[in-house]
């Protein structure tokens, strides 16, 4: 099983995919509980909800699911959100609090230790690795890490999520530019809303690698998945109708981000 699908373009945008995986190693699958064995809380075809719309970009793919290890979780295992309900590094629980193992055989900490070795570690290596090589072309680069969650999940949060909700840890991750750029046509869509910075700030990808100040910046977009999927319970079946009239969004805005890379990158 390879644990990340790296394909390379020229752009200076990068999209991060840490949560779109399914595959569960034998071992691991037959420790899940039934509820655990539903995989709910999988970014359900983000990949293919972005797939061509900035040809160039190149895209780093997680193929291991996040009840494996969570690639976008601090491998210290320190939580994102203090005081607030959320999942870690390898989550107990689903996002409705429900146990996801079965009785002993929750994973220890030398399970923890061998799933960062084999998954989590790849997966970054392959993440900085492009980074390093599109700054290298571009002087800068722009990591666009996609997420999506249920609109409605009581135990994280409370009423409904918005349709676009942007992370840039509080401005710390990437140029005002940046954030300019995709808040620009993610608050104008007409028929969505959105939120800059609101219940999801930017998990420890966005935040770990948004360094502006060395060129490279990086923005979280976690869609509701109302905005794409038919239902949001199994089986999450792919909305073709509201995922084409959501594509329209994101291409403008991976576009603009492109653009607005292009500009950033003519000032140093």
């Amino acid at each position: 099983m390879s644990v990340v699908d790296v394909k390379q373009g020229a752009s200076p945008v990068i999209l991060g995919l840490p949560h779109t995986g399914t595959e569960v190693p034998a071992d691991i699958w037959a420790r899940l509980n039934e509820n655990g064995q539903l995989l709910a809380d999988t970014d359900w075809h983000i990949h293919t909800l972005y797939d061509g719309l900035l040809p160039e970009a190149t895209t780093v793919r997680a193929t291991f699911h996040r009840y494996v290890i969570d690639a976008n979780r601090d491998p210290e295992g320190v939580s994102l959100y203090p005081g607030q309900n959320t999942t870690g590094l390898i989550p107990e629980t689903d996002f409705d609090g429900r146990a996801i193992w079965r009785d002993g055989e929750k994973p220890a900490a030398a399970d923890t230790q061998k799933r960062l070795e084999h998954f989590h570690k790849p997966y970054h290596a392959a993440l900085a690795a492009e980074i390093k090589r599109v700054q290298d072309i571009h002087g800068l680069a722009i990591l666009y890490d996609c997420h999506s969650i249920r609109s409605h999940i009581p135990f994280l949060f409370q009423g409904k999520l918005p349709d676009f909700n942007i992370g840039t840890n509080q401005g710390a991750s990437c140029a005002p530019e940046v954030a300019a750029a995709t808040g620009r046509f993610a608050f104008a869509a007409p028929g969505y809303d959105g939120v800059m910075n609101g219940r999801f700030k930017g998990g420890w990808t966005t935040r770990h690698y948004g360094k502006p100040e060395k060129g490279v910046h990086a923005i979280q977009m976690e869609l509701a998945q109302s905005t794409h999927l038919q239902t949001e319970a199994p089986p999450f079946a792919y909305d073709e109708t509201k995922a084409e009239r959501l594509r329209k969004h994101l291409k403008d805005i991976l576009e603009n981000l492109e653009q607005t890379a292009f500009k950033l990158g003519s000032l140093k």
